[in-house]
C-alpha cells in the first residue's frame, strides 16, 4: 500500500498539485499486538518488512508507538507491533476516502 495512494489531491491555483490531510486512526493496544526491544539503530521500515511483509507500513508502528521525526530506534525502548494490521489499514483507507 502507497503512503499517499488514498490521499486526495488537487492543483492550486498557482498550478501545484497538493495534498489534503492524511489521517491516521487510533491504534489501540490488542491481545495481538507483540512488544519487543529492538537493536539500536533497528529502523521502522526494517520492523514493517519483518511483521507485516510490506515496509510501507512502518507508520502503523510508528502511530502505535507514539513515534515522531525519528527513524532509528534504541535498543532501550520497548516498541508496540500492533497485530491487527489489516484492520488498521481499513481504518486508514476509510478516514482518507477520495471523493
Amino acid at each position: 500500500m502507497k503512503r499517499y495512494s488514498t490521499t486526495k489531491q488537487k492543483i492550486d491555483k498557482s498550478g501545484i498539485r497538493v495534498y489534503s490531510t492524511t489521517y491516521y486512526p487510533e491504534i489501540l493496544v490488542s491481545d495481538s499486538d507483540t512488544f519487543i526491544y529492538p537493536k539500536d539503530g533497528e529502523r521502522l521500515d526494517t520492523l514493517a518488512y519483518t511483521y507485516y511483509n510490506d515496509v510501507s507500513l512502518w507508520w502503523v508502528i510508528a502511530k502505535a508507538n507514539g513515534i515522531r521525526g525519528k527513524v532509528a530506534l534504541s535498543a532501550d525502548e520497548i516498541i508496540r507491533i500492533p497485530g491487527n494490521v489489516v484492520n488498521i489499514v481499513e481504518k486508514f483507507k476509510n478516514l482518507n476516502k477520495t471523493g
